[in-house]
C-alpha cells in the first residue's frame, strides 16, 4: 500500500471534495512526506483543512508507535555487529533523519564491531573548530573500546559531506591513530539516504 492509502486508514473519513485518501495525499504534499509529518508539531497538523485535534493526536500517536518500535528493537538487538555503512545508517535512520538539529554521536565498538554504546557530544551547528577531537574518543577510551564509528545528521534532508565534515574526519583519522583506537566509519545521515565518508574515501 502506498503511503497515503496507510494514511487514509487512519483517517477513515475524508472532507467535502476529498476522499481519506486524497486527503491523505495532500498532508503527505504539504509536509514534505512522512519524515515531514513526523518533524510537524502537533499545533501545524491542527490547523490543516480536515483535521481537529482528534484525527491530529491519532496521526501523531501512530507516527510515535512506529518511532517506538524501532526503538524497541534496537533494544532487542542491545548489541547489534555492524558489517558495513548500511547496517549502521539502518540502525539510527528512522530517528536521527527526523530531527531538526544536528546532532554528533560516537558509536563504541568492541574488537568484534558489536557496539557498545552510542554517545550523543555535539548538538547544534557542527564544524571542525566546534568539535573537539579529544571528546572523540574519551568514552572510547575509558571503556577500553577497539574503535569508533561517527555518524551526525543533516536537517536539510541532503547527508553530502561538507568541507567540514571531511576536515573532522581527517582530524579523527590520524588522532586515532595516536591513541590506537580505530576510526572506522564517519557517517551522515539525511533524510532517507546516508553518505559514508569512508566508502567514499573522504578523510580516510
Amino acid at each position: 500500500m502506498r503511503d497515503a492509502e496507510l494514511l487514509a486508514i487512519l483517517l477513515r473519513v475524508g472532507v467535502k471534495g476529498e476522499n481519506a485518501v486524497v486527503m491523505a495525499d495532500r498532508l503527505l504534499h504539504d509536509f514534505g512526506g512522512l519524515i515531514g509529518l513526523q518533524r510537524a508539531s502537533f499545533e501545524d497538523v491542527c490547523r490543516q483543512h480536515g483535521l481537529g485535534a482528534a484525527k491530529a493526536a491519532q496521526l501523531k500517536a501512530a507516527m510515535e508507535l512506529g518511532n517506538r518500535l524501532a526503538q524497541r528493537k534496537n533494544e532487542e538487538d542491545s548489541r547489534p555487529t555492524f558489517h558495513s555503512p548500511q547496517e549502521v545508517a539502518d540502525h539510527v535512520q528512522y530517528e536521527m533523519s527526523t530531527l531538526d538539529q544536528e546532532q554528533l554521536r560516537v558509536l563504541l565498538m568492541d574488537t568484534r564491531n558489536r557496539l557498545e554504546k552510542m554517545i550523543t557530544l555535539y548538538i547544534g551547528s557542527l564544524n571542525s573548530s566546534t568539535v573537539r577531537v579529544g571528546e572523540l574518543f574519551k568514552d572510547a577510551i575509558r571503556h577500553n573500546c577497539a574503535s569508533i564509528i561517527i555518524i551526525h545528521n543533516h536537517p536539510s534532508g541532503d547527508p553530502s559531506p561538507s568541507p567540514e565534515d571531511i576536515t573532522l574526519t581527517r582530524a579523527a583519522v590520524q588522532a586515532g591513530k595516536l591513541l590506537d583506537v580505530e576510526v572506522l566509519d564517519h557517517i551522515v545521515v539525511g533524510m532517507g539516504k546516508f553518505v559514508s565518508l569512508k566508502e567514499r574515501g573522504l578523510g580516510f
